[in-house]
């Protein structure tokens, strides 16, 4: 194998571990809420600016409650802001978490492409008159182009393996 970006093992007890890990996470944030497009859409969005300006507000009107009449939930747009503190800092951590199992993913992907790639042009090199030709057939099926049914793609094979597919 020549191509080895990443090389990881999830044994059983990491596996329930991690499957423990994730049903906590997501029983622990039920209070999470999915919007549809249209309300996602509707919502007041708040960026940076606006940010500022929600904080300044909560700030004064934490200082000076007398002003608001008794149907305002001081209470509720305070604990908004903490929820909202709490869950940035989980997002970042999440969010890094995730793009690392995207990427490993995606290496794991690129080691599978690469070194099967890699084993079809041994096969065809090494692999005539050993009882392999049937298999080694259904593989060639991925190079195929729309051009041509009986001819490898040259584009998808690198170029070892170009001249052993033409023998």
């Amino acid at each position: 194998m020549s191509q080895n970006i990443v090389d990881i093992i999830f044994d059983d007890e990491a596996l329930t571990d991690i499957d423990g890990a994730l049903t906590t996470l997501d029983t622990r944030f039920a209070g999470l809420v999915a919007l549809d497009p249209v309300k996602r859409r509707r919502l007041h969005k708040m960026g940076d600016k606006s940010e500022a300006f929600c904080r300044l507000a909560v700030d004064v009107l934490t200082a000076n409650p007398q002003i608001l009449p008794a149907n305002f939930d001081l209470a509720a747009l305070q604990r908004d802001v903490a929820a909202l503190d709490a869950l940035r800092l989980r997002t970042v951590q999440v969010m890094r978490l995730y793009q690392r199992m995207l990427d490993t993913e995606m290496a794991l992907g690129s080691d599978m492409m690469s070194n099967s790639v890699e084993g079809y042009r041994l096969l065809s090199l090494a692999g005539k008159g050993s009882g392999l030709d049937g298999l080694r057939k259904q593989l060639a099926v991925r190079f195929k182009n729309k051009r041509s049914k009986s001819e490898p793609d040259e584009d998808l094979l690198p170029e070892a393996g170009r001249a052993a597919d033409r023998e």
